[in-house]
């Protein structure tokens, strides 16, 4: 029985990852072998960044507010339980953009979570 290679179908995932590679430093963007290591170690850190990347956000976010409800003497924890006890569903960016865009309607937020 002749030998088959299916030459078309290797070509074309070899050639996936050499178009992910370009841009690469040296044999990185030349060979398959380092260039599919290389894109295979990127994707898992693009994946794992993903996720971290909200955290860091909402980190920032809840850093914002507490230096804004510290300007206006109060605790973070205090200010979100009185949004809470309030009922005022107001998410954390939200929140972060008001503190740094808009002293004066984030001020008057402090003012009813201090009455809650």
């Amino acid at each position: 029985m002749p030998r088959t290679t299916n030459n078309v179908a290797a070509h074309r995932r070899r050639k996936k990852y050499m178009l992910a590679a370009r841009g690469y430093f040296g044999n990185r963007s030349k060979t398959y072998r380092v260039a599919r290591q290389t894109v295979e170690r990127a994707m898992a850190f693009s994946f794992a960044h993903r996720k971290l990347k909200k955290r860091q956000f909402r980190s920032l976010w809840i850093t914002r507010i507490n230096a804004a409800c510290r300007m206006n003497d109060m605790s973070y924890s205090r200010f979100i339980n009185g949004l809470h006890k309030s009922n005022i569903e107001i998410n954390r960016k939200t929140l972060a953009h008001l503190a740094w865009h808009d002293a004066s309607a984030f001020a008057r937020l402090v003012e009813i979570a201090k009455n809650a």
